[in-house]
């Protein structure tokens, strides 16, 4: 008996349940994310999904916060102010995670869990925008400025250069730049 090699199986069995519960979120439907479907993507039983995340909602969980702590990585350490580091650290977040936000966003009116992701993502990337960029904005027009960021910044953007009219990702981040300067 290994209690160690014990725990990294169970911890290798908790990642692939949430792994395939992330896959789920970002392709279909959240309503077709169920125990079975999660179970069958991580090759194991609904029992093993039960035992390791709790509950369906458990699974949902453990996906918002590994979206989270990746969002927090990408775009949570640009020093205030450069422009480069920001937009580097937002546009790496789009080619990660856009498609899967794209998705929830596609499902916000007509589903709990992607009403309060997506509700998340806003308050997040406003935040962000005030973060990274409202020191080099005038105080009697900062909100505005700040609304233009974040739309200048917006998902939806990313969106349309990078997949409606497949502009590559350099081409988006030159864009994207110019519309922020």
């Amino acid at each position: 008996y290994d209690n160690r090699s014990r725990s990294l199986a169970a911890a290798r069995t908790a990642e692939r349940i949430a792994e395939a519960t992330e896959r789920l979120l970002a392709t279909g439907p959240v309503a077709s994310v169920t125990l079975q479907a999660i179970a069958h993507g991580a090759g194991v039983t609904a029992q093993t999904v039960l035992r390791h995340m709790g509950s369906r909602d458990g699974c949902l969980d453990s996906v918002r916060k590994r979206v989270a702590a990746r969002v927090e990585a990408e775009r949570g350490h640009s020093p205030p102010g450069d422009v480069d580091a920001a937009l580097a650290g937002l546009l790496a977040h789009y080619e990660a995670d856009g498609r899967l936000v794209l998705n929830l966003l596609s499902q916000e009116a007509s589903d709990a869990f992607a009403r309060d992701a997506i509700e998340q993502g806003r308050a997040y990337h406003r935040a962000w925008v005030v973060t990274c960029f409202g020191a080099d904005l005038a105080s009697s027009d900062r909100r505005p400025a700040v609304d233009a960021l974040v739309a200048a910044t917006d998902l939806t953007v990313w969106k349309l250069l990078r997949l409606d009219l497949g502009r590559s990702a350099p081409e988006t981040a030159a864009v994207v730049a110019r519309l922020v300067r």
